[in-house]
């Protein structure tokens, strides 16, 4: 897939947090507008960012060139005033798309971090490349509490291929949420969205997270399953006999699976607990 690459200048790289992210997160911030992975869930297709764009979610990447400069800027502002800083990284995109490996946005945000560390960041991925990154991740977790995120939404490859054909394969993901758990990062597996998985699913977590997130197509998209309506996610689970697995309160039955293998305190669900206890 050919993607129209950007360089732009932001005002901004710090977004106050609202709605599903203001449970103690401060603020998100993304490197990048857009994402190269293309997964057909993503729930920014259905947002303003994409709506009014001519080119369809997948197809192009905004590159934040000056994202290093202000954040320092920014941050250095807030702690003027003495506020709380509890980031998300990233909402709207995926710090770890492959354009990062060339354009290192994310790595030089990372490095401005460990100058001036926020509260809190959790790193939200899909991304493999964030293996790179281990000895800065390593170097920061020493200066501020951080918590990185992969995306498992299922440990099936045949699911990923039809929901996210373009994002990196689970097994891959989970050989590198083994590396960073194993370098003493603390680490969090994010089924987010649920896809139908196999009774297998917790074993190939088990020793390599910290947390593990659930989240749904219908309770997690930020308009209470409408926005997954709209991009034909109820269709596409039917087209291939899966509408079992798309009922509203699918998290409770995947809640009460985790739950099963692994302590209570281990499993978090939907907006009220994203942010960690």
């Amino acid at each position: 897939m050919n993607i129209q690459l950007k360089e732009v200048l932001s005002k901004k790289i710090l977004t106050e947090a609202k709605g599903y992210l203001d449970v103690g997160f401060t603020h998100s911030l993304n490197p990048y507008s857009g994402c190269g992975f293309s997964c057909l869930y993503c729930y920014v297709r259905e947002m303003p960012l994409q709506r009014f764009k001519d080119i369809p979610w997948g197809e192009w990447v905004d590159i934040k060139t000056n994202a290093r400069e202000n954040y320092r800027n920014e941050i250095q502002k807030l702690r003027k005033k003495g506020t709380p800083v509890n980031i998300f990284m990233s909402s709207a995109t995926d710090p770890y798309q492959p354009i990062e490996r060339q354009a290192n946005i994310t790595r030089g945000i990372l490095e401005e971090m460990i100058e001036n560390p926020p509260d809190f960041v959790q790193v939200q991925t899909r991304g493999p490349l964030i293996e790179r990154d281990i000895d800065l991740i390593e170097q920061l977790k020493e200066t501020c509490n951080v918590l990185v995120s992969m995306t498992i939404e299922t440990d099936r490859e045949d699911m990923k291929r039809i929901f996210a054909p373009y994002a990196p394969g689970i097994k891959l993901r989970l050989k590198v949420l083994k590396k960073l758990h194993d370098a003493g990062i603390p680490t969090q597996a994010s089924i987010s969205p649920v896809l139908p998985f196999t009774p297998d699913f917790a074993s190939a977590l088990e020793g390599i997270v910290d947390h593990i997130w659930i989240d749904t197509l219908s309770i997690g998209d930020g308009a209470m399953g409408r926005r997954s309506t709209r991009l034909g996610m109820p269709a596409l689970f039917e087209k291939h006999d899966l509408s079992k697995w798309y009922r509203k309160d699918i998290h409770v039955a995947v809640e009460k699976y985790f739950k099963k293998y692994f302590p209570e305190e281990m499993i978090r669900v939907s907006k009220d607990e994203a942010f960690p206890r």
